[in-house]
């Protein structure tokens, strides 16, 4: 008898999220599955929002930000109640298993229903990068490039007015973007959580440039930290020195995926199905040595993700 597995994408969107429904959905009706696709998450689990898929329903989605099947918050499957009217549906509708794309807090609920024995695969999808499990998440290139570029334009005008500007790139709790962009748009800072700053240090550096004839500034700042605006008066009240703050937001999330999203992604979603086909649950996928493999999602959830100090060095080592 052939399996029935689902699909559904949960937390915030990320480039690369559609790519993996194309692999898991190809790969899975390829091995002679058949496919649900689970609509705005665990919310559309519960509530039996669901379509079938099948080869032509993923066509043309590879190079589309976003997610096909959308994604939403679902309070409700944070209670025992929710997962067991979860795990009900998921029988009613004949589910072998779930591939939840997500981040931690997807992965707790895919753990819940694989605790419930419904097996779940966790694909790790956010533009953080803050899985600890994994060396990298669906979205993270994306979302680098799409801040450099921004960045890049934003530079054209700070130096035209001689300026300063502060800018704010998403990263919650997680500096890797920040740190990221900043090398690559050559920045004098970042300022991300996992390091603190001190003001007083970054504004001798950017008067220690205006000295040496550099006439414009650019600081990143981690969505953590926030308070561009306010770092940006700062720097202006102690310097003289015109100061903007710059967030960039959620443009962060969409856009087109890079060739690396897209891979990733597929290669994911490709190893997710193989688990599934093999009734393997409670798993989470993962980069490691740059290479696809998977760990359980109760060990996923306990790691610590180290922070990219030897590039954070590196930035402040050239920056002036």
């Amino acid at each position: 008898m052939s399996k029935t597995i689902g699909i559904l994408t949960s937390g915030g969107d990320a480039p690369g999220m559609n790519a993996a429904v194309r692999a898991v959905t190809r790969a899975a009706l390829t091995k002679g599955m058949k496919v649900l696709g689970i609509l705005r998450g665990y919310n559309g689990l519960i509530n039996g929002d669901i379509i079938e898929m099948n080869a032509r329903t993923v066509s043309g989605i590879i190079q589309r930000g976003g997610t096909i099947l959308y994604t939403a918050r679902c309070l409700e499957f944070k209670t025992h109640e929710g997962v067991m009217k979860a795990v009900n549906k998921c029988k009613e509708l004949g589910l072998d298993g779930i591939v939840v794309i997500g981040g931690d807090g997807s992965f707790r609920g895919a753990a819940d229903l694989s605790a419930q024995g419904v097996p779940c695969i966790g694909l790790p999808g956010t533009i953080d990068n803050d899985i600890a499990c994994t060396e990298y998440t669906i979205g993270y290139d994306t979302a680098m490039n799409t801040a450099m570029e921004m960045v890049d334009k934003l530079k054209d005008t700070t130096q035209s007015h001689d300026r300063c500007s502060v800018v704010e790139v998403m990263g919650r709790n997680a500096g890797y973007i920040a740190v990221n962009v900043a090398v690559a748009v050559g920045a004098e800072a970042a300022i991300v959580v996992e390091k603190g700053f001190d003001i007083d240090a970054i504004i001798k550096n950017i008067l220690d440039n205006r000295s040496s004839g550099k006439s414009h500034s650019v600081l990143i700042v981690a969505e953590g930290i926030g308070n561009a605006g306010q770092i940006a008066k700062d720097i202006e009240a102690k310097t003289g020195i015109e100061s903007r703050a710059t967030i960039l937001g959620h443009v962060q999330r969409g856009g087109s995926p890079t060739v690396r999203d897209r891979v990733v992604a597929t290669q994911m979603g490709y190893h997710a199905v193989e688990l599934l086909e093999k009734g393997i649950g409670n798993r989470v996928v993962g980069l490691k040595d740059n290479k696809v493999y998977d760990v359980d999602i109760q060990e996923a959830l306990s790691m610590q993700k180290p922070f990219e100090d030897e590039l954070y060095k590196i930035l402040n080592d050239t920056a002036y």
